[in-house]
Order: structure tokens, then C-alpha cells, then sequence
């Protein structure tokens, strides 16, 4: 099921893209697969969808991931373009991973910034990172996905 060019997808062939610390954007991508040849065994996108399905779940946003290279130099815009088009960007968190120059991007619609900060996308392109160097691709990408569904789940409101 590993392919060399980008596919739109619900859940186990997404490869979400990962944090950044630039700029968000106001769109919310759903699951947009591109995985390089061995980078991920299909073993590892099953379980990637797993995360991606508990973390829709949970938040009831849609992630989406995209492990590749970026069409041109600017990989912000390049991670954007692929969020837009999403299914609903608005309510979609796209997080876009480029191995060989080393950049994580996570774009979030804007339906989703209402409950996940900057600086909580940071906390999980940190993590992410930490991960990524030491080579192992798949717990980096589930450890950010998990942090950024768990950041924005909609807190519970207690009425008295």
C-alpha cells in the first residue's frame, strides 16, 4: 500500500505532517497520504491510522498526514496548499513531514485554533522532533498527533 505519490484519504493512508513553529493557517486538512518507499512498512500506516482514528475520536477533528517531499523551496506553502485541500480545512489538522531537509509543519484550520494554541503545536513538533532524531518516524508522529487530539479535545464544562 507504500506509494510514491500523494493520495487523499480517510484514516490508514495518511501520513500526517508534522508541526512547525511558523505561522498557523486558518484551514484543517483531512488525511492526505504520501509515503516515499520504505519509509513507513504497512504494518506502521495501520497503526499510524489507529492514532489517527483515536485522536478523531477524541477531539473530533480530522488529522491528516503527508510524509514526503515538498513540491518547490517553500515548504510552509507547500504544507498549506495540501491542507486546503482537505475535505473540511476548516476543521482539519494536517501535519506534513519532509525527512531528507528535516521540517515538520502542522497546519490547522481554523475551526481547530479555537481550541489548540501555537504553543501547544509546538510542544508537539518538539516532541515529534525529539523522536525524528532518533530515527523513529512512526512514535514521532504518533506521540505529536496523540499530544495535538488530547490539546484539542474540548474541555468539559461542569454546570452547577
Amino acid at each position: 500500500m507504500a506509494t510514491s505519490c500523494p493520495r487523499a484519504s480517510g484514516s490508514a493512508d495518511p501520513v500526517r505532517a508534522s508541526p512547525s513553529s511558523r505561522a498557523r493557517t486558518a484551514t484543517t486538512p483531512r488525511p492526505v497520504a504520501h509515503v516515499a518507499a520504505g519509509e513507513l512498512s504497512e504494518a506502521d500506516r495501520l497503526s499510524l491510522d489507529r492514532t489517527i482514528r483515536l485522536a478523531e475520536q477524541s477531539c473530533r477533528f480530522e488529522f491528516s498526514v503527508y510524509v514526503g517531499p515538498a513540491d518547490g523551496d517553500d515548504t510552509r506553502a507547500w504544507a498549506t496548499r495540501l491542507h486546503k485541500r482537505l475535505v473540511v480545512p476548516s476543521r482539519s489538522v494536517l501535519v506534513f513531514v519532509d525527512p531528507a531537509r528535516r521540517v515538520t509543519e502542522v497546519v490547522t484550520g481554523g475551526d481547530v485554533r479555537r481550541h489548540l494554541t501555537d504553543a501547544e503545536v509546538e510542544l508537539a513538533v518538539l516532541a515529534m522532533s525529539s523522536e525524528f532524531g532518533a530515527g523513529n518516524l512512526l512514535a514521532g508522529l504518533q506521540r505529536g498527533i496523540a499530544m495535538l487530539a488530547d490539546h484539542a479535545r474540548p474541555q468539559n464544562t461542569l454546570h452547577a
